[in-house]
């Protein structure tokens, strides 16, 4: 996990809550504990042979809604399956547990992520918030409603 956590930020440092700096510093312990649960975020990996190609986790807020965080895939695996699969496991994970929300948040001029998003059924709310890593950058909040299956 640490090895393609780290790949991410390096190859997206602009994309996620966390710099690249500041994860590498995490301890070796800490790094175990993301792997192995501890916390509320839950990490999923996808793997092609022994070696990791992408990423996602997923957190509970106070609303009782599932946060999709960390999504990041190998630039070879980019418009493969391997991101929806990994937002279905999320989306899975939701539905066994009784989510009914998944939100998300995207730089709107990413225009790549933000149209994957939208194909996969989340739309833009009106809702925005800055990266806490790059203060300058502004994320738009977006949601998949009704996960659960009827």
């Amino acid at each position: 996990m640490k090895r393609i956590r780290l790949a991410a930020l390096l190859d997206a440092p602009l994309a996620f809550g966390v710099s690249h700096a500041s994860a590498a510093a995490y301890s070796e312990q800490a790094w175990r504990d993301r792997a192995a649960g501890c916390g509320p975020a839950r990490y999923l990996l996808a793997f092609d042979g022994d070696a990791a190609i992408g990423i996602v986790a997923h957190v509970p807020n106070l609303a009782r809604e599932l946060e999709l965080i960390a999504m990041w895939v190998t630039p070879a695996q980019r418009g493969t399956p391997t991101a929806s699969r990994l937002v279905d496991a999320v989306k899975q994970h939701a539905t066994a547990h009784g989510y009914a929300r998944i939100l998300l948040d995207v730089d709107p001029d990413n225009r790549r992520a933000a149209a994957f998003y939208r194909r996969l059924g989340f739309t833009f709310l009106p809702e925005w918030e800055t990266l806490e890593s790059h203060p300058h950058i502004r994320l738009q909040k977006m949601e998949l409603v009704s996960v659960r299956r009827s």
